[in-house]
C-alpha cells in the first residue's frame, strides 16, 4: 500500500465500548506494539478527526481511518480441527449444548487463531462454518463465551435464526446461567446482588473494574457453605443478569471475596492451597437455562464440578464433597 493511501476500519457491533488501541489490534491482527507505534506516529484518524487518545472508547459503526503502509490481516474464518476434544452435552439441528474444559478458548482472535472450541466444534458439525461471515466470521455460533480458565455449559447455534433467538433471549436476561465459585473469606450476608457498572481497566486492559462509566452488570449470589480451614473461603452460587467480561470475577473481587485461583483478581493461592493450574480459577458454569429457539420448549442442563474443582472441595470437607 503506497505512503498516500488509507485504510477505511469499520468497528463492529462486537467491539462496541473497547479501548481504541485494543479495538485497532483486534481488527488489524496487528500486534499491541505495532498499534502503539501506529497511534504514536498519528497515522490513526477516527471520526474524521486525529485520534489524540489511546484510552479513547469506540462505538459500533464508528470508522477508524489508518493512514500509510500497514498489512491488515483482522479476522478470519477459521478451520476444522478434529484434534480438540469437546465435550457435547445436547445437538440438534438448532443449537449445540458443549461442557467446555478449563484451558480452552472459545473461538479465535489475536494471539489464538487455532486449537479452540470453534475449531473442533467444526470439525464435528461442518454446518457451522455457514455462519462464519460478517461480525461472526471468527465465532459461527457463538452468542456467549466463558472465560479460557472458566469451565462448563455453553450454548452454541447452527443456524442464523436459532443465533438471532438465542442472542435475543441474554438481551432480555432469560437465559439462566447459573455458576458454582470458591472464594476467599467469608461472606457474610448468605445472599445478595452485585449491581455495580463495569468497564476495563485504562492500566491494564485485560482487566475489568467497577467504574461510574462503566457497561451495567448484575450479579446474584448465595452462600452454598462456609468452610475455616485450611484457609477461610466460601463456597457460591452466583446467578448472571448480564454478560459483561470477568463479570463474577471482577465483581467478586470488588466486595473484597476474590475467586480462589483467579491470579488476575487477587485470589492467589495462600500457603500454598489450592493447587489449582496457573489461569485456572474455581468457577465453573453448572446450570444453563434456556427456551429452544424453534420448538419453544424449556431446557435445562446441568454440569457437576470438574474433577480439579471438586478435588479442592475434598481438601476442606473431610466427609467429602459439599452437596451442590
Amino acid at each position: 500500500m503506497p505512503e498516500d493511501q488509507t485504510l477505511d476500519l469499520l468497528v463492529p457491533a462486537a467491539l462496541e465500548g473497547e479501548r481504541v488501541d485494543r479495538a485497532l489490534a483486534l481488527i488489524t491482527g496487528l500486534s499491541r506494539r505495532e498499534v502503539d507505534e501506529l497511534l504514536g506516529a498519528g497515522r490513526v484518524d477516527i471520526g474524521r478527526r486525529p485520534l489524540t487518545s489511546r484510552s479513547r472508547r469506540v462505538h459500533a459503526g464508528e470508522r477508524l481511518v489508518v493512514h500509510g503502509s500497514i498489512e491488515p490481516v483482522g479476522p478470519q474464518a477459521p478451520e476444522a480441527d478434529p484434534t480438540v476434544t469437546v465435550p457435547v452435552v445436547y445437538a440438534d439441528p438448532t443449537l449445540i449444548v458443549v461442557d467446555k474444559p478449563a484451558g480452552l478458548v472459545v473461538h479465535p482472535g489475536h494471539g489464538n487463531r487455532r486449537a479452540t472450541l470453534v475449531n473442533g466444534l467444526l470439525a464435528r458439525f461442518p454446518d457451522l462454518a455457514a455462519l462464519a461471515e460478517g461480525d461472526q466470521i471468527d465465532r459461527p455460533g457463538i452468542v456467549h463465551r466463558l472465560d479460557k480458565g472458566t469451565s462448563g455449559l455453553l450454548v452454541v447455534a447452527r443456524t442464523e435464526a436459532g443465533r438471532a433467538d438465542l442472542a435475543a433471549q441474554l438481551q432480555a436476561r432469560t437465559v439462566g446461567r447459573e455458576y458454582l465459585t470458591l472464594v476467599f473469606g467469608h461472606v457474610e450476608s448468605d445472599e445478595g446482588l452485585i449491581d455495580a457498572p463495569l468497564g476495563r481497566s485504562d492500566i491494564d486492559p485485560n482487566r475489568m473494574r467497577v467504574q461510574s462509566s462503566g457497561r451495567p452488570a448484575r450479579t446474584r449470589y448465595e452462600v452454598v457453605a462456609r468452610y475455616a480451614d485450611p484457609v477461610p473461603v466460601s463456597l457460591l452460587r452466583c446467578r448472571l443478569e448480564t454478560g459483561r467480561t470477568h463479570q463474577i470475577r471482577a465483581h467478586l473481587a470488588s466486595i473484597g471475596h476474590p475467586v480462589v485461583g483467579d491470579d488476575r483478581y487477587g485470589g492467589r493461592a495462600r500457603g500454598g492451597w489450592p493447587q489449582l493450574p496457573p489461569g485456572r480459577p474455581f468457577l465453573h458454569a453448572a446450570e444453563l437455562g434456556l427456551v429452544h429457539p424453534v420448538s419453544r420448549e424449556d431446557l435445562h442442563f446441568s454440569s457437576p464440578l470438574h474433577e480439579d474443582l471438586a478435588t479442592v472441595l475434598r481438601d476442606i470437607s473431610p466427609s467429602g464433597p459439599a452437596q451442590v
